[in-house]
C-alpha cells in the first residue's frame, strides 16, 4: 500500500508527492493546470455539493463533527473509492490535494484516514 499524503494545492509540486490527485469537486481558484501538476482530478470523491455548501456556510466548531459523519457515510457509498484504492495499490506515494485553507478540518484529511482504515 502506498504512503498517502495530503497537501494544499497552492503549495508547489514536489517529486516526493508521487501520484498527485486533486480531490476537490471544484477547480481551485488561481491555479493553472500546469501549476497543479496533476496526475488525476478525482472530483467524484469530494463531498457532495450539498454537504460542501452546508459545511462552508457556517464557522461553528460543531459543524466539523456533523460534516465528518456525513462525509464518511458518503464515502461508504462512493464508487470513486474503488478507483482511488486501485491507484493507492499501484503507487508508492499518493498525494491528495485540496484547496481549503484549514489544514486540520478538511475532507482530504478524512479521505486519507478512510483509505488507511483509520475511521
Amino acid at each position: 500500500m502506498a504512503t498517502i499524503n495530503i497537501k494544499r494545492i497552492y503549495k508547489p509540486a514536489e517529486e516526493t508527492d508521487g501520484f498527485r490527485i486533486l480531490v476537490d469537486r471544484l477547480w481551485p481558484r488561481g491555479i493553472s493546470k500546469e501549476a497543479a501538476s496533476l496526475d488525476l482530478w478525482l472530483r467524484e470523491i469530494a463531498p457532495s455539493t450539498e454537504l460542501r455548501k452546508s459545511f462552508h456556510s457556517s464557522s461553528a466548531p460543531d459543524k466539523w463533527g456533523e460534516f465528518k459523519t456525513a462525509y464518511l457515510a458518503e464515502l461508504k457509498q462512493n464508487e470513486a473509492v474503488k478507483e482511488l484504492a486501485v491507484i493507492i495499490n499501484k503507487n508508492d506515494t499518493v498525494t491528495l490535494l485540496y484547496a481549503v485553507p484549514d489544514e486540520e478540518h478538511n475532507h482530504a484529511l478524512l479521505l486519507k484516514q478512510f483509505m488507511e482504515g483509520g475511521v
